[in-house]
């Protein structure tokens, strides 16, 4: 049985678990698995300045994203999410002022999520806390190499 890393206690002893579902032959549950634990992570360091790691994403993506505000639809496919979670998660964003829904007359009604300046403060906030949340899980686990940047893309089935 293959050892489980235990997120409640990852700033503790690093202790793992097993569970009768890391012995199934499925990449898939697998991979579910491990992102749920490093979603867990990240949002318990997020925590700290107000944001998920779903909605620190969205705010990433647009503060970092090159030649111009994308659209809805594009932001879903750069956050592999489809356009309803992306609204649901957009919300909090929009009602904190983080973000903007912007409408051109040239796009005929395709609306742009533009970064506001509160939300580029709130970034420099929640980037110093991700890095913390990052390091530790690299030291702690994978003995501070970047794992994630040996990860091929998987392109989509779509």
């Amino acid at each position: 049985m293959a050892p489980r890393f235990n997120s409640s206690l990852y700033f503790g002893s690093m202790t793992w678990i097993n569970d009768a579902a890391d012995d199934l032959p499925c990449c898939a549950t697998a991979m579910r698995k491990a992102t749920r634990r490093l979603t867990q992570l990240d949002d318990d360091a997020l925590e700290r300045c107000g944001l998920r790691s779903t909605r620190f994403a969205i705010l990433a993506e647009l503060d970092f994203k090159l030649g111009g505000p994308p659209t809805m639809t594009e932001l879903a496919l750069l956050l592999v999410m489809d356009r309803s979670a992306l609204g649901h998660n957009l919300q909090p964003l929009l009602r904190n002022g983080l973000v903007t829904l912007n409408d051109r007359p040239a796009d005929k009604g395709r609306r742009h999520v533009v970064l506001t300046p509160q939300g580029r403060a709130k970034m420099k906030i929640a980037v110093k806390l991700w890095n913390e949340a990052e390091d530790r899980f690299r030291w702690r686990v994978a003995g501070g190499q970047t794992a994630a940047r040996s990860l091929v893309p998987i392109p989509s089935p779509r």
